[in-house]
């Protein structure tokens, strides 16, 4: 257990723990964090794999887009609403058939660059740099996390970080680039590569430490 001494905060003395159990419980409180009226569509979000959507047609992929994926991202109503706006004129310009060429190429890089894969998947109506990043974090958690105001707020408490000044320089989390998001998910990586290292496992990725760091000081 890593002693709280000389650490300011609960997110940067964890940072620092080799304790199994503590980071476990830190990822639980995530759910904790999560209203009932989302706690379906967070369970069913939790369990996505790319094959899931892979096969969808072009309405049902504008469906799941629109009821499922923008609803579980934009929580608060009047940002799901101007999100699905945009979303609804970019297929009344382009047609739902060009979502699934967006979707193709999301689907595709799994192993791509950070800021490649969030331009890919920015291309969908609406979605900004944190939009983007948790479509590929639902798909591929193993290599992205979710970056938002959250994940910011929290890592710039950890004062360790090499990237301590760019996170400082982030002095508006709401409207994160996408040069922003590249340094936030290798963050997350790394820190997910070095617990697994730490503790002998291989269950950390990117997409935990996104729900450990989003859950924390909230709830």
């Amino acid at each position: 257990m890593t002693s709280t001494g000389h650490y300011t905060s609960k997110i940067e003395q964890l940072w620092h723990s080799s304790d199994a159990p503590e980071w476990q419980h830190a990822l639980s409180r995530y759910w904790d964090c999560v209203s009932k009226e989302h706690v379906a569509i967070e369970r069913e979000m939790d369990a996505l794999r790319p094959d899931d959507v892979r096969h969808l047609d072009a309405d049902q992929w504008y469906d799941w887009l629109l009821h499922k994926y923008y609803f579980w991202k934009y929580t608060a109503p009047n940002r799901y609403a101007t999100t699905t706006m945009r979303l609804k004129r970019q297929v009344t310009a382009a047609g739902r058939h060009h979502l699934l060429t967006i979707r193709d190429q999301v689907l595709d890089c799994e192993n791509a660059r950070i800021k490649d894969a969030l331009r890919a998947a920015r291309q969908l109506g609406g979605l900004g740099p944190a939009g983007a990043s948790g479509l590929l974090a639902l798909l591929f958690p193993t290599r992205f996390g979710t970056v938002d105001q959250f994940v910011v707020r929290a890592l710039q408490k950890v004062r360790c970080l090499p990237e301590r000044g760019q996170l400082e320089r982030m002095k508006n989390p709401e409207s994160l680039t996408d040069s922003h998001s590249v340094v936030l998910v290798k963050i997350m990586r790394r820190k997910a590569a070095s617990l697994n290292e730490r503790l002998h496992t291989s269950g950390w990725t990117p997409r935990k430490i996104d729900k450990v760091l989003w859950a924390n000081d909230r709830g």
